[in-house]
């Protein structure tokens, strides 16, 4: 089957949506399926273009045997709602008046939390005459709510008539989480049209290893207490309550705070970090997604952190399902939902109440002082890191689409 898939992110970008749609495409190709992405010339979440790349009108390349073509596209910094809206629909636009070069596929997917990536995805499936699939990674208004980037008003409302419009229209919707398909389901969206593929890891790339020493020498952790953030520094992470748990854990010297990323929030934490004198954090520039086992091997927590929303009590981070692999303890910090759930089931590590430091840096003690503990919980997470293969992730995806390509219900 010839899948068409526009995203906004791809590698080299290493957040989750490029990880995601990169990775399960590796597996289709490799099944024997033709896969086709449409894409942005890199730039997340710096909002500049990538060291050694310029927009082209056309790019077309091969990645890993997947077609990778790239469009220009207004670029901005994750930030701000109405330039990161342009970002969005200037993609929107170019993928539209792009399609009578684009292949015809057996089905178009896009992807969001990019929401106009997704109208894009609709309006070249509609001119290809071809089903449409939206994966659906993030509630898109309602996390724009959640954050506070904009105000209640009457484009809000217009969005979540548009956000409708799009899960009626398609074939099918391939939801990242269960509570995600309740919330269609609760505003009227055909229950047998959306199937459930939860995000996952790539075992082949994560696994447990030794400290690299090269990353201890480079950041100072050698010998320390590494408690590791690898991800986006947004405004969904609430990252500044991380800060408010370092103030307290001051009296810990071997504590460290490891930051590994980028976003919209991390100017600002470094310097609350910088004028609190916070010598226990160490922040990393964004790195290449292939040496992520190497910083998430210097850790020995990894931390997964959400703000206190109910938006959010429904996403299950990426990053929480690569750290279980690599054979790490977690803290995850959200609201009570689909991602602790698994973290208590599986027993592979501490859930803190999400928006309370003095929680947080008491469970950062408590593993600090207590190896056992910690060796506990990272054979629980070593153990469940199998049940959320992304090759296992790749193969129900293709179900779905292989079902909504012949116009069938993708759930009984």
């Amino acid at each position: 089957m010839h899948v068409l898939f526009l995203t906004e992110n791809f590698p080299p970008e290493v957040n989750a949506s490029a990880t995601r749609v990169y990775e399960r495409g590796v597996y289709w190709v490799n099944a024997g399926h033709d896969v086709t992405v449409v894409t942005c010339f890199p730039n997340f979440p710096q909002g500049r273009l990538y060291a050694g790349w310029k927009q082209r009108p056309w790019s077309e390349e091969r990645v890993d045997g997947i077609r990778v073509i790239r469009l220009p596209t207004y670029v901005a910094r994750n930030e701000g709602f109405l330039r990161r809206t342009l970002d969005f629909v200037s993609f929107m636009c170019v993928a539209a008046l792009a399609t009578p070069r684009l292949p015809r596929p057996d089905v178009v997917v896009a992807t969001s939390p990019q929401f106009f990536a997704a109208v894009g995805g609709w309006l070249v499936a509609a001119l290809k005459r071809r089903p449409f699939v939206f994966e659906l990674g993030d509630l898109w208004p309602a996390s724009i709510r959640a954050v506070g980037a904009m105000r209640e008003s009457v484009v809000l409302d217009w969005l979540e008539k548009l956000e409708l419009f799009l899960y009626r229209r398609s074939a099918a919707v391939v939801a990242l989480t269960r509570p995600f398909k309740a919330d269609l389901v609760r505003r009227g969206i055909d229950p047998a049209k959306i199937a459930v593929v939860m995000n996952g890891v790539d075992l082949p790339r994560y696994s447990p290893r030794p400290k690299d020493p090269g990353v201890l020498a480079r950041h100072g952790l050698e010998g320390r207490f590494v408690v590791g953030y690898v991800g986006t520094h947004g405004l969904a992470h609430d990252l500044g309550n991380v800060l408010e748990a370092a103030e307290r854990l001051r009296d810990v010297p071997q504590a460290r705070l490891l930051f590994v990323g980028d976003g919209a929030a991390k100017p600002q934490l470094v310097e609350q970090a910088r004028v609190r004198g916070l010598g226990n954090v160490v922040f990393v520039d964004p790195q290449p997604k292939e040496s992520m086992p190497a910083y998430w091997s210097v850790c020995d927590v990894a931390l997964v952190h959400l703000k206190n929303d109910p938006v959010f009590a429904e996403v299950i981070p990426s990053k929480m399902f690569e750290a279980m692999a690599m054979g790490l303890p977690l803290i995850m910090v959200a609201p009570p939902g689909e991602a602790t759930a698994i973290v208590q089931h599986d027993g592979s590590g501490l859930v803190v109440p999400a928006g309370d430091p003095e929680s947080l840096a008491a469970a950062i003690r408590r593993l600090a002082a207590d190896p056992a503990l910690r060796g506990a919980l990272a054979q629980a997470a070593e153990r469940a890191a199998p049940r959320y293969t992304r090759r296992r992730q790749a193969e129900q995806m293709m179900t779905a689409l292989e079902r909504a390509a012949r116009r069938l219900p993708v759930e009984p």
